[in-house]
């Protein structure tokens, strides 16, 4: 088999001195030889270009990125014929482009040398994942500030869900990123939501005490189990009206989607929150969650900083109880 030769750019096509040198394309090239004869398309390309999925390589090829004797192939399944060049642009893929600065708006209600506390909205990702590689709050901190580079997840160190609104605290230093962990895990930063649950709630004070894991049927959930990590949530009833409920929520943990699996295992899911049992009501298309007050010690100065958030409009016309 003739060996993949490899290119920085397309014949002929011009070089722009100012474009990123990791924005890039990569072509390769290849003479099919007899162990190709009849082969699938994309398995020809797995030999070209192995450090690549054979599923990133098939989306290649569907994006018009592959060509055959010069023509555009986008059928991953089209066989191979011995003799035939095979050419492959390896566009970088989104994963690996995932961790760079863009200027993603971030809502700053306090910054110093040492910190940062955002008020995230509803839809905004707060760390890159799978059909969320770019526009994340991480990519924005990274814009925001050179030190974000050298941090681990550039400072994250909690996060909100995707639809869930309010409060953060992100580190700016390693030392203050460090501190900011610790207090997490020692129960030192209070962290306290405003949720909308379907269903009257009876008592007026709960502690709800269930470890949590991930559910065994669907990846894209946790639930309660015996197997779980402990979890803490301190639950207090604000308002009852018409069907739902107005509660208070303070974590004592933070695990993944923990006041929305907590809420739904006592039978009071979240309005809006389809993946846990809720419905939408009263106008609410998202989880009714909303991260309201945030207070710690400063990690390097000491002093005790509290901070509130409004309800977002959509959550505020929906609420009860004033």
């Amino acid at each position: 088999m003739s060996t993949p030769a490899a290119s920085d750019a397309e014949p002929g096509a011009s070089v722009d001195a100012d474009e990123p040198e990791e924005a890039a394309s990569e072509w390769r090239e290849c003479a099919a030889d007899a162990s190709m004869h009849g082969q699938r398309l994309d398995r020809c390309l797995v030999v070209m270009a192995g450090e690549f999925s054979r599923s990133h390589l098939q989306g290649l090829v569907e994006g018009g990125h592959v060509r055959v004797d010069g023509v555009v192939q986008r059928v991953p399944s089209r066989k191979v014929r011995v003799g035939q060049v095979l050419r492959i642009e390896l566009v970088p893929t989104a994963q690996s482009q995932a961790f760079r600065p863009e200027a993603v708006e971030l809502c700053i209600v306090h910054e110093d040398e040492h910190l940062l506390v955002i008020d995230k909205p509803a839809g905004q990702v707060v760390h890159p994942a799978a059909g969320h590689w770019s526009g994340t709050l991480l990519n924005g901190l990274l814009w925001h500030h050179a030190g974000a580079a050298s941090l681990p997840r550039a400072g994250i160190v909690h996060r909100l869900d995707k639809d869930t609104t309010g409060l953060m605290v992100v580190a700016k230093t390693l030392p203050a990123m460090t501190a900011l962990t610790r207090a997490i895990a020692a129960r030192e930063i209070t962290r306290i939501y405003l949720a909308l649950v379907v269903g009257e709630v009876a008592w007026t004070t709960a502690t709800i005490e269930a470890p949590i894991a991930r559910d065994i049927v669907s990846r894209l959930r946790m639930a309660v189990s015996a197997v779980g990590k402990p979890a803490r949530t301190d639950v207090e009833r604000l308002a009852v009206a018409e069907g739902v409920t107005a509660l208070r929520c303070r974590l004592h943990t933070g695990r993944t989607h923990q006041i929305r699996v907590h809420l739904a295992h006592r039978g009071f899911p979240l309005v809006g929150d389809l993946l846990y049992g809720g419905r939408p009501l009263r106008g609410m298309q998202r989880q009714a969650l909303h991260a309201a007050e945030l207070s710690f010690a400063h990690p390097v100065g000491g002093q005790v900083l509290r901070f509130t958030s409004a309800l977002p409009p959509d959550l505020a016309q929906a609420w009860i109880g004033g």
